[in-house]
């Protein structure tokens, strides 16, 4: 028991100790300065063109998570303390919540903070590794490409056709198929910058 409790303090120490990277949980509370810019200049700059815009979005996202937290708690109390039940706050919920979710995919993709696995990256040699990495990169692109194309296609569906909810408040869908689809083209346009960076950086910054 002894053993394990200096093994505690010892993993203790470095987060109360203050430093520039707090970690709770195993998550990081405050970002890194993110990834180093790439080699080329014009990726470089539409790189940090989109990384203003994906920080400006998550401090969008930001408020509607918190207008989302009210809107519930609001119809809460409304029904339960006052018999006034509303029809809206479950679409008006979940439309915020679709653009919290996909508005902030392409600023979480540039710090490569989506989910990935490793369990073969320690075990390949650096080029092999270097290989895999743009394998996962280009075939990401595609994919959220195909992603987008669709989103954008329900998107027009619903614009065309007035399609709205089957509730009595019967927002229009149009409404969260343009968040889907404007956020999941960020991602790819972040996805395919990282891919030709991936191309033309310089092999000691490739990987």
């Amino acid at each position: 028991m002894e053993g394990l409790q200096r093994e505690k303090s010892k993993l203790r120490q470095p987060a109360e100790a203050g430093g520039e990277n707090p970690v709770s949980h195993g998550v990081e509370l405050t970002p890194s300065r993110g990834p180093a810019p790439p080699d080329n200049a014009v990726i470089a700059l539409l790189t940090a063109w989109l990384d203003k815009l994906n920080r400006a979005l998550m401090v969008l996202s930001m408020i509607a998570l918190v207008l989302t937290a009210l809107v519930l708690t609001y119809s809460v109390v409304s029904r339960y303390f006052f018999k006034a039940p509303t029809d809206w706050q479950d679409e008006a919920s979940v439309f915020m919540l679709v653009g919290v979710t996909f508005f902030c995919t392409a600023y979480v993709q540039y710090h490569r903070g989506h989910i990935g696995i490793e369990a073969i990256a320690g075990l390949l040699p650096r080029r092999v590794n270097a290989i895999r990495l743009f394998v996962v990169d280009l075939a990401s692109t595609l994919f959220c490409a195909f992603f987008t194309w669709k989103s954008w296609m329900l998107f027009h569906e619903a614009w065309v056709d007035g399609q709205t909810t089957s509730s009595t408040f019967a927002p229009p869908l149009w409404i969260p198929y343009s968040m889907m689809a404007a956020g999941m083209t960020l991602l790819t346009l972040q996805l395919l910058l990282q891919t030709l960076a991936r191309i033309t950086n310089k092999p000691e910054h490739a990987a």
